[in-house]
């Protein structure tokens, strides 16, 4: 117990015992600085100025667009023209839609395959409107099989990995 006491009062003594940190010119020895100093006073020094840095450096990457050369942070002015250019294509894909209803109306007119009394511009325009076919969503018979063959292997090799486990206890 007094051994861990005498550590404890030598270690306080090597903390609190003033030093003296002197700079000297080499040429002349002559005293340019001279400071006095503790360990502990330069443990709390070097602490503080490291928490210090830390917190300006964040500052600095938080509140300037220095943050947009960060990888996963991106400017708002570019999510901002991102947004509009996905508007601008999807009304640009209508829109060719559209016209691609109305050229293949015109073709037909122009091949005799349709009468010109029976063109109508606005009734083309909605039957491409309603041009969207339904997609069949059911699983072909393949799928079935592999499916049905996945769940096969699975309830396998589940019985398979815990005898292995029961047989090789750790």
């Amino acid at each position: 117990m007094s051994k861990k006491r005498q550590k404890r009062r030598k270690i306080k003594e090597n903390l609190f015992n003033k030093r003296r940190l002197i700079i000297l010119n080499e040429d002349t020895f002559e005293e340019t600085f001279s400071l006095k100093l503790t360990l502990m006073n330069v443990f709390v020094v070097a602490t503080l100025g490291a928490i210090i840095i830390t917190f300006v450096t964040t500052l600095i990457i938080a509140f300037t667009p220095l943050r947009e050369l960060i990888p996963g942070y991106s400017s708002s002015k570019l999510k901002r023209d991102a947004t509009e250019l996905a508007l601008k294509s999807d009304s640009l894909s209508k829109a060719l839609k559209r016209n691609e209803a109305y050229i293949k109306s015109i073709q037909k007119v122009l091949t005799g395959e349709l009468e010109y009394a029976k063109f109508n511009k606005d009734s083309i325009l909605e039957a491409a409107a309603e041009i969207t076919k339904p997609v069949d969503l059911s699983p072909s018979k393949q799928e079935r099989e592999l499916r049905e063959q996945v769940a096969k292997e699975d309830k396998n090799s589940l019985p398979s990995s815990s005898k292995t486990r029961s047989e090789n206890p750790k």
